[in-house]
């Protein structure tokens, strides 16, 4: 027993002040990214008397999917020029680029505007993304690396549950605008961090250019890409990441439009009257954020218990299991309007993502050729890169027809015959569906279930379950095809 301890201590303390910087900066990071990307959506699409910006679901979609599509392309450009410049100087530029764009972020109103200051948030990230895992890597060895990993992913998900939390009190208590404000603070906090903390050993300068090394990185995705069956094997996970991808595109949305978020805030308040508080920021409704953020608190507290039992289980049969139960619980999330129901969907969500993310990467590593490995791991973002494309159509185009709360009202109202103004600035969404009521003569709250009974809006879970279904026959008919071919070749050797 005092060895294990010893170890680990052992462990804890070969890691470099290096090391915990770029931990800490992770964290900070990822709180200022998830404290404006959790509710990002409820933001474009909110009424404009409440300081949202009224954008259609459609806007919406593509403004978060394309710009965060992109974010995942550009760190084969930027990871290049981290290598050249230095990681210092790369995380100088990514602090200031990410640090203005959150701040612009909140003094822009037109959809062009919030699109292309996003899309200079993006590559700030990008900036940032490659730099952070690379400080990691080069200050960890064989006997440290994994508990290491494991430290730098838990600020990942100790950021991403911050994040939202301070966000949701403060919009709720002092309105949208503070909300960016926060995320360029953080920001600037990770910069001092940066400056005063993190000192930069001897680099191995490279004889070859930028564009000679970026062209070089490129073709070697190229060389891992024409393997298929790695090919194969990021399509089908192009299924995981555009059904995950729901999650903060379209949950949150749907939660505002259609779940009684005041009636599960009266709920939890009997139980709890403290959670309650939490979890609606000080108001009288559980903010959504709040609801998709038990995602991350799950993860922070059920991770290491949760890869223990994956231990035991080969690395195919764990991401098919993770994504059975994931498809469960996102289904479940967009199949009923009661909030016990979200609760409940987004943690047993939680259990699949848990199983199968973490997964992945092992997965690309087992059946990439020997000497390769690292070749095979630079295309772990592909995946992303178009579940974050395809997710601008469920969440934008799909969601505006199926699932949006004032394009399905309009349509009621046209069909009964009832003339209603058409919603602008000055006559906002907030005012159509007040008028709207009065007219149909019902409490929001009946108009609403009206709404729901009649066009049922949560049928936009046939198609986000759907991915999950054709990804799992997918991912099983790969597992017999290739992967246990070649472990039982593995064997017989």
């Amino acid at each position: 027993m005092s060895t294990e301890k010893k170890s680990f201590f052992g462990v804890m303390k070969s890691y470099n002040k290096n090391f915990w910087v770029a931990s800490v900066m992770e964290l900070f990071e990822r709180w200022a990214w998830y404290g404006l990307f959790a509710v990002l959506a409820l933001y474009l699409t909110g009424s404009t008397d409440d300081g949202g910006l009224g954008f259609t679901h459609t806007e919406k979609g593509q403004i978060m999917g394309i710009v965060t599509a992109i974010l995942y392309l550009l760190p084969m450009i930027t990871g290049v020029i981290a290598d050249k410049i230095g990681y210092k100087l790369s995380l100088i530029i990514a602090y200031i680029v990410l640090g203005s764009g959150y701040y612009f972020m909140g003094e822009v109103s037109s959809y062009t505007s919030v699109f292309l200051v996003f899309l200079w948030v993006a590559v700030g990230a990008a900036m940032f993304k490659p730099v952070a895992s690379a400080i990691i890597t080069k200050n960890t060895d064989k006997s440290n690396s994994t508990l290491g990993f494991g430290i730098f992913y838990m600020m990942v998900n100790i950021g991403g549950f911050i994040g939202p939390a301070f966000s949701s009190t403060l919009r709720t208590q002092y309105g949208w605008k503070i909300v960016f404000l926060q995320a360029a603070i953080v920001i600037a906090i990770n910069l001092l961090i940066l400056i005063f903390f993190y000192k930069e050993g001897e680099r191995v300068k490279k004889v070859e250019s930028i564009s000679e090394a970026i062209s070089s990185s490129l073709k070697n995705i190229w060389e891992a890409v024409k393997d298929s069956r790695l090919s194969v094997l990021l399509v089908i996970m192009v299924g995981f990441w555009t059904m995950f991808n729901q999650l903060f595109y379209t949950l949150p949305t749907f939660i505002e439009d259609w779940v009684n978020t005041k009636a599960l805030h009266d709920s939890i308040a009997q139980v709890s009257p403290w959670i309650a508080s939490a979890m609606s920021g000080g108001g009288d409704s559980v903010n959504p954020e709040m609801l998709i953020n038990l995602d991350a608190g799950s993860i922070i507290l059920f991770q290491l218990v949760v890869s223990y039992f994956v231990l035991k289980i080969r690395h195919v049969s764990a991401m098919i299991t993770g994504f059975i139960i994931a498809s469960i619980g996102i289904g479940i999330t967009f199949y009923t309007g009661n909030g016990l129901y979200t609760i409940l969907g987004i943690m047993i969500f939680a259990i699949g993502e848990m199983m199968t993310n973490p997964t992945f990467s092992s997965f690309i590593a087992l059946i990439s050729p020997k000497g390769k490995e690292a070749l095979y791991m630079g295309t772990y973002f592909l995946p992303i890169f178009l579940g974050n494309f395809l997710t601008t159509f469920v969440s934008g185009n799909l969601y505006q027809a199926w699932s949006d709360k004032l394009s399905l009202l309009q349509t009621e109202m046209t069909n009964r015959g009832v003339q209603m103004p058409e919603v602008t600035k000055e006559f906002t969404k907030n005012d159509y569906f007040a008028l709207a009521s009065e007219k149909l003569e019902m409490t929001q709250t009946q108009m609403t279930q009206l709404i729901w009974d009649t066009y049922n809006p949560n049928k936009i879970w046939y198609v986000i379950v759907g991915i999950g279904i054709v990804t799992i026959l997918a991912l099983t008919i790969y597992d017999r095809v290739v992967i246990r071919p070649k472990e039982a070749a593995q064997k017989a050797a």
